[in-house]
């Protein structure tokens, strides 16, 4: 079942390279908070109550809602217009997407570990290097946050790997992924966007000393 969930997550990345709005954008973000949600439940079965419902806040209350919230907000506020205006055709974003999974599948063949949870390991990568690719190759600001926020779901889904063996680590984990998103959706959307209203990253190269 958890490997079925992870397989929706590599979907939502496929969807989100071809996504041409915003607002597209962040129910994907929401649907990947959600599919996180229920990694924990199914994946976590071992772990102390405490740092379960803890866990389970983060991903289903923070992911899924409150970040989506912020974004919706901050779209609305800045007035930021519905094109996400990507620098490359949709059918190649889509190619170069696929290819960062099968990359990251053959990457996880080559590892010899009987201790690797391949598909884990595959979506995690894979949301790592889209989140990459989509900062890289999307013009405005806001979207670069989104793919921040993308790169954190890969890493959230590697620490859900080894929560049963390190439960310190997944927690020290969700507790830097909350700090990182308040800090970055806080000043930087905030603050960017009382400057820029339709952010747009080419605007940057008019700035001055």
């Amino acid at each position: 079942m958890t490997d079925i969930v992870l397989i929706v997550f590599l979907m939502t990345l496929l969807y989100m390279a071809i996504a041409n709005r915003m607002r597209s954008y962040v129910k994907i973000l929401a649907v990947q908070g959600v599919l996180l949600f229920v990694v924990a439940v199914l994946q976590l079965k071992e772990m102390n109550a405490f740092n379960l419902v803890w866990i389970l806040l983060e991903t289903l209350a923070f992911k899924s809602v409150a970040v989506p919230a912020v974004l919706l907000h901050t779209i609305n506020r800045n007035h930021i217009t519905r094109e996400a205006e990507p620098f490359l055709p949709h059918f190649v974003s889509l190619i170069i997407t696929a290819l960062i999974v099968v990359g990251s599948f053959l990457l996880a063949e080559m590892i010899n570990d009987s201790f690797l949870d391949k598909t884990f390991f595959v979506a995690a990568v894979s949301a790592i290097f889209f989140g990459l690719y989509f900062i890289a190759s999307r013009r405005k600001l806001l979207s670069h946050v989104m793919g921040y926020m993308v790169i954190e779901n890969g890493v959230t889904v590697l620490a859900l790997a080894v929560g049963n063996e390190m439960p310190l680590l997944i927690n020290l984990g969700v507790m830097l992924d909350i700090f990182a998103s308040v800090l970055i959706l806080g000043i930087f959307i905030n603050k960017i966007g009382d400057v820029f209203r339709d952010a747009d990253v080419e605007d940057l190269t008019e700035l001055k000393d």
